[in-house]
């Protein structure tokens, strides 16, 4: 009399494991997997945002300028899944990001001094995409990765940096933005590549640098069947508005 409800048990049972192996499947060997480009000029989310058309006046370029809402800092870290030839891009943003920097003129162009840019660490998402799987799983593990509760945010400041006159034009303009950032309660030299234009009364920049985890007392995380790589880049998109 018990033979059916156990035949029965087993068979859901062996439905549920089916099931799971099926998502596991997806995600592992599917290939289906996506990531977003890196962050570049004129991609800003802000609605009030103008379009990169115009330049600005050396008048109007100096003076305080802080973060605006539509900026965006985040991470990119590359995942090997078991049995995969080529590695997956994890990506993952926050649009809590604030801090500001002051533009003086000088004598052949601008120098850009008090940088300083604050990213909150608890509200990274990910927005790539895996086939069979919820990537925002991943997030509470980065969270506890980077002890996230006891160091909320990662920070860059730089005491000054030399801007080109030429920036006014409106033109996209490069510069190597050497400074100190903090993760992980761990505080590193970097120097950021930067990409900068000035529109429509507001100046985007946009930006990254790579470390590996190590650097800053951070360990890769440990996921089954996955193997997270050490290397990170962190990017950047900030729209900055006069204070």
């Amino acid at each position: 009399m018990l033979k059916r409800p156990i035949l029965i048990a087993a068979g859901l049972a062996g439905l549920v494991l089916l099931a799971g192996l099926g998502g596991a499947y997806a995600y592992f060997f599917s290939g289906l997997r996506t990531a977003p480009k890196p962050l570049a000029l004129g991609g800003s989310t802000s609605a009030s945002a103008s379009p990169a058309t115009s330049g600005a006046s050396a008048t109007t370029l100096a003076g305080s300028w802080t973060v605006a809402q539509g900026s965006l800092a985040g991470y990119r870290v590359r995942e090997q899944f078991a049995n995969q030839a080529s590695a997956h891009e994890a990506v993952a943003r926050t649009s809590s990001v604030s801090g500001g920097v002051t533009v003086q003129q000088g004598a052949s162009g601008f120098q850009a001094t008090a940088i300083k840019f604050n990213a909150q660490l608890a509200n990274l998402k990910s927005v790539d995409q895996v086939a069979g799987l919820d990537v925002s799983r991943r997030d509470s593990i980065v969270s506890r990765t980077l002890s996230v509760s006891q160091y909320p945010d990662a920070t860059f400041q730089a005491e000054s940096v030399d801007l080109p006159a030429s920036l006014t034009s409106g033109g996209k303009e490069s510069v190597t933005i050497p400074g100190q950032l903090t993760i992980h309660g761990v505080t590193r030299s970097v120097q950021l590549t930067v990409q900068l234009q000035v529109s429509g009364g507001r100046v985007q920049a946009v930006g990254s640098t790579s470390f590996r985890m190590t650097d800053f007392g951070i360990s890769p995380p440990q996921v089954p069947i996955t193997a997270v790589e050490p290397q990170v880049t962190l990017e950047f998109q900030l729209d900055l508005v006069k204070a």
